[in-house]
């Protein structure tokens, strides 16, 4: 009788394992992934605000203050490749719409098949003129 015990104690002491295993995993790889989207956050903000700044010079010579598509979607878009992030912008009037994806990899939930955990971020950068229209 007391070798049936021994094994359902150590039947009890893996399992806890495991979910003590599982738990720390969850809470350190999704600690990861938060401070990645955090990342993520500010440099969609940065690359939108970039973006919105990025004025037509032909209208500022005559007064009007206008964004210029084609620069301000390159110039959000060379922020993005300087600080190696990968996303897309969008340039809709004064707006300019700054996606930032990615995954973040995970150290320990891999070892339950869970390799990475994606993230996305989202930041609109207003032009100077917005307000006006």
């Amino acid at each position: 009788m007391q070798d049936e015990e021994r094994g359902a104690a150590s039947l009890i002491l893996v399992l806890f394992t495991i979910a003590l295993l599982t738990v720390a995993g969850v809470v350190i790889d999704t600690g990861y992934a938060m401070a990645a989207k955090r990342q993520a956050i500010h440099h969609a903000e940065q690359a939108a605000r970039m973006g919105a700044d990025a004025l037509n010079r032909g209208a500022l010579r005559d007064g009007v203050t206008q964004v210029d598509p084609t620069r301000a979607k390159n110039k959000a878009e060379a922020y993005l490749s300087l600080v190696g992030a990968t996303g897309t912008v969008a340039v809709n009037g004064g707006e300019v719409t700054v996606t930032v994806t990615g995954k973040q990899n995970t150290k320990i939930l891999s070892a339950v098949g869970i390799g990475a955990i994606p993230f996305a971020a989202t930041a609109t950068g207003l032009s100077i003129n917005q307000d006006a229209n």
